[in-house]
């Protein structure tokens, strides 16, 4: 457990790093194109990326020392922000000002590149929870680790705002390379027992998608699971996408940030109680019904321009969602063999993701293409709904947000009544024998 405490504080500096440089580049971007457009677009990028490199990351997590893929993983990061440094340093006066700069469009591919390539941390993880931590406090461990994820976000974005606000992206470059460094240089000092590779019957088979894809297929449920997650996440796109326009169209960059931080603690809260109390007996019946939760809180958050309703929904949006993260590791953790969970963990990754730049992609221009209009003044949207929804820019967000909550929560019921459901909870709550 102590190699473990090490392990999640080491990622927790990483996530800091790459979530400040992404947080800013995303404020920064839209400050100073105004495009909601670009913004979301970069947010698509970065989506697609996930999506391609998972199982490639999972192959490699699995193939190689967990380790010596942290340690890449940092390295990789570094050099591709260090890219991105240079390329904003050299860029003419102003022309990182408009939405169709290709210096703006460069420096955004490497940040995005570096943030990515911090995805291989993730994936190695959650098998070192299975190897470091015993079976029956895992859901706890998860939940430790939302803790730390929730700490890092939380401060990510109060400093990306005061950065992008008071020193500009300098200051965030400069304090993106410091935390890059310290958790690499720290890994060096941190040995994980791990003394052989567990996975050389199939060592040939450097990403082995069939046979990954066979043993999430042979798993009753689990095919069902990812699929579910991956519908989630087309919908959460929208979210992605929309949430730091809307939000930066009520309140400053630095408020917003503000704002951002306090909310995120909503996420320790959450992690917490898992950490406390795990997730219950049945895992999924927590992901079932934080997911009702969730979507219902994304259907009302919106419905009336007022700071406070968003800032109540963000809470609870960020409180619940550890609890589905949590659950669905849990049950990968048990239920797939450790030499497998890389790969699996890579997978549901790359499938799950997916969904979420179809979304970013089609909800940033649709929104500000015909959304918009729709809800400007003589819009059909304003002639109907707008004497109590509102009219303008931000309430076809707001607008966007609500009837996404409401397909969602709908869905989510479905599933929650289906046979899939019911087949992967009996499957999970089987007697095994530990993973190994």
């Amino acid at each position: 457990m102590k190699i473990f405490y090490h392990l999640i504080t080491n990622n927790a500096l990483a996530a800091l790093a790459n979530l400040t440089i992404w947080f800013a580049l995303t404020f920064f971007v839209y400050l100073e194109t105004k495009s909601v457009f670009a913004s979301g677009t970069i947010g698509g990028l970065y989506l697609v990326f996930v999506a391609l490199s998972g199982i490639w990351f999972g192959s490699l997590v699995d193939h190689h020392r967990k380790k010596t893929m942290l340690l890449i993983s940092s390295l990789s990061s570094l050099l591709f922000f260090i890219l991105a440094f240079i390329t904003f340093s050299v860029a003419p006066a102003d022309s990182l000002t408009y939405a169709t700069s290709p210096y703006l469009w460069l420096m955004s591919l490497l940040i995005l590149l570096g943030v990515v390539a911090g995805n291989i941390r993730f994936i190695a993880i959650m098998p070192l929870i299975t190897l470091l931590v015993p079976e029956d406090r895992r859901a706890k461990a998860n939940g430790l680790a939302g803790i730390i994820s929730g700490l890092s976000f939380g401060t990510v974005s109060v400093i990306s705002g005061l950065l992008i606000a008071y020193i500009g992206m300098q200051g965030v470059f400069l304090f993106t390379f410091v935390l890059t460094i310290i958790p690499l240089l720290h890994l060096l000092f941190v040995s994980i027992p791990e003394k052989e590779i567990i996975h050389l019957e199939d060592a040939s088979k450097k990403i082995d998608l069939k046979g990954t894809f066979r043993l999430v297929s042979r798993i009753p449920g689990l095919t069902a699971l990812i699929i579910f997650t991956t519908f989630n996440n087309f919908l959460g796109g929208a979210f992605m996408a929309l949430m730091d326009p809307y939000g930066l169209s009520m309140v400053s960059v630095e408020k917003w940030g503000f704002i951002l931080g306090v909310m995120s603690f909503s996420f320790i809260i959450g992690g917490s109680a898992i950490a406390r109390w795990g997730l219950g007996k049945n895992p999924l019946r927590a992901m079932m019904i934080a997911n009702l939760v969730i979507w219902a809180a994304c259907a009302f958050f919106t419905v009336q321009p007022w700071l406070w309703l968003l800032v109540v929904g963000m809470f609870i949006y960020m409180g619940t969602f550890p609890f589905i993260e949590a659950a669905e590791q849990t049950v990968i953790q048990k239920i797939v063999p450790i030499n497998r969970q890389g790969r699996v963990f890579g997978f549901a990754q790359s499938v799950e993701q997916a969904a979420s730049p179809l979304t970013a992609f089609l909800v940033a221009p649709l929104t500000q293409f015909l959304v918009m209009p729709f809800m400007s003044e003589g819009g059909l949207g304003a002639d109907l709904i707008g004497n109590w929804f509102g009219v303008g820019p931000d309430r076809a967000i707001a607008l966007v947000f609500t009837v996404t909550g409401i397909f969602g929560f709908l869905v989510t019921l479905l599933a929650f009544r289906s046979r899939q459901y019911r087949t992967l909870s009996e499957y999970y709550l089987k007697p095994t024998t530990e993973n190994g």
